[in-house]
């Protein structure tokens, strides 16, 4: 069965005239437009497309990439209103509609918003919300402490910034553990620092545990997490490529890192700095 609003593996079939058919396991076909053929294929070849609704409410596929997919959260640029709803650029041709009793308040042209994408049972069309707390569910946690999740930013509040946790939960940052600007729609790696008997989770953006070192092997840390686990920057850097990437001197640096490495944080190689796995 194709569904819609997923990606999906399927099988060149036939080429005719509008394009060409793809089909699955199943009986199910789905055209794939003349604009997205591949420049050289073979009838039998596999393809990789993703399955939507065109402006006729008919299932096509496409080699695009759009923004989000079924069940998913994106932050997205509203392009249109209209006396039925909003539309929004999720990549696609054809664009994403938000109903008027979909939006958490009116939505504006120009403006962008983080929405879900989900499919509507009564018309079988993708729709989104920007009522994004109804379909966050804390009941039942699926997170651990000290876990690492992907988080998405949703908004800044009195106490921090509010963010989904891996599609799923809700979690706030507190203001004590910002150390970077984060904006709304932010996708980032952070990890899970309490889970708390009401079902509310306290998510940090640095590994549970590295509060109590000195600021400058803090900012260190920070800064390798942003990079993805790796820095590279050595005690034989350039001063002033010190300076630039962490805003201290080469003095303060190798002190720092000399910090984080007696208390095996940190992995030291020629190429930079590593974090180091537990």
């Amino acid at each position: 069965m194709l569904n819609i609003g997923q990606y999906h593996t399927l099988i060149i079939d036939r080429d005719t005239e509008p394009g060409l058919f793809l089909t699955g396991s199943g009986d199910d076909e789905v055209l794939l437009p003349n604009k997205y053929k591949p420049e050289s294929f073979n009838i039998g070849d596999e393809i990789d497309v993703f399955v939507y609704l065109d402006h006729s409410e008919r299932p096509v596929a496409t080699t695009l990439h759009p923004y989000v997919k079924l069940d998913e959260f994106a932050y997205l640029k509203c392009v249109e209103v209209s006396d039925i709803g909003a539309f929004l650029d999720w990549g696609l041709e054809k664009h994403l509609f938000v109903p008027y009793r979909e939006m958490a308040s009116k939505m504006r042209k120009d403006s962008w918003y983080l929405v879900f994408c989900y499919l509507d049972e009564d018309t079988g069309r993708l729709v989104a919300s920007s009522k994004t707390n109804a379909f966050m569910d804390n009941s039942e946690i699926t997170v651990e402490p000290y876990e690492e999740v992907d988080i998405i930013v949703v908004n800044p509040t009195d106490l921090g910034v509010n963010v989904i946790v891996n599609e799923l939960h809700q979690g706030l940052i507190y203001k004590d553990d910002i150390f970077q600007d984060l904006n709304p729609g932010d996708r980032l790696k952070a990890w899970i620092k309490k889970t708390r008997p009401d079902g509310k989770l306290d998510v940090t953006l640095q590994r549970p545990g590295y509060r109590s070192i000195e600021p400058n092997a803090q900012s260190i840390l920070n800064e390798i997490s942003l990079k993805g686990g790796h820095l590279k920057l050595t005690d034989k850097s350039d001063p002033t490529e010190i300076q630039r990437v962490l805003q201290m001197s080469k003095k303060s640096f190798k002190k720092a890192i000399g910090t984080l490495y007696k208390q095996r944080m940190i992995e030291i190689k020629d190429d930079g700095i590593y974090l180091k796995n537990d």
